[in-house]
């Protein structure tokens, strides 16, 4: 028989958490951007200047963000699983105890707990230790690169999309257009992220969605008094 296996989204963790960031970020502080310039009365090729550095910067600045925070972590997690190998070899009785003690507090009988605790400790007591007394596991490992990696390119993908569409659109209507376009694009964007992790798709798309039209309104607000003040 085939041994039995589910898909779980927790390995995703990571880099969807990044690449969700990413995304939005791109698509609301470009959008809010290019709509406050826009809103100031500054001409196409201001706007796309701005809104050309605006990608540049900001995948940079996640890239950068991304990799400091999650390397922190995995700092952190070095750090345990170093003086959890120190515990067990100038202790391991006194570790073989602490497991099972944690296992009798999930509810296992005492004499299981004692038998699934001496078990996992002749196979790997520093991956039982680290699992079950930290809550490590490989899935939710950090991976600074990966996060990295996910955040600028996301961010740079998202952002392109209020860049283009302040490229086509008439003088007339960007504003209207960048905020359209990109209050879709959240909300698509909302939709898939909650679908990537089985979450409920049109909370995925409000949470977005309201906010990234809130940072818009407060912007174009910014731009129009600035302009109306020059």
């Amino acid at each position: 028989m085939a041994p039995h296996s589910e898909l779980h989204r927790s390995g995703r963790a990571g880099w969807l958490r990044a690449a969700v960031l990413g995304a939005d970020d791109g698509l609301v502080s470009t959008a809010a951007l290019l709509v406050g310039v826009a809103a100031s009365g500054a001409g196409r090729n201001a706007i796309l200047t701005a809104g050309v550095a605006a990608v540049s910067a900001g995948a940079m600045s996640m890239a950068i963000g991304e990799y400091v925070s999650v390397s922190a972590q995995a700092d952190t997690e070095a750090a345990d699983r170093r003086r959890e190998a120190d515990e067990l070899a100038a202790d391991p009785s006194g570790e073989l105890r602490e497991l099972t003690t944690i296992y009798e507090s999930r509810g296992l009988p005492h004499e299981l707990a004692v038998e699934v605790a001496a078990a996992l400790h002749a196979q790997d007591p520093l991956a039982a230790h680290l699992r079950d007394e930290l809550g490590h596991t490989e899935a939710g490992a950090a991976r600074p690169i990966q996060a990295a990696v996910a955040s600028a390119a996301s961010f740079a993908v998202g952002a392109l999309v209020p860049l283009l569409a302040a490229t086509l659109a008439p003088a007339g209507l960007r504003t209207v257009v960048i905020a359209a376009i990109t209050l879709m694009a959240l909300s698509v964007l909302g939709v898939v992220g909650a679908a990537l992790g089985s979450a409920p798709r049109l909370r995925g798309a409000l949470r977005v969605g309201v906010g990234g039209a809130l940072a818009l309104a407060l912007t174009y607000g910014i731009g129009a008094l600035f302009g109306a003040t020059t």
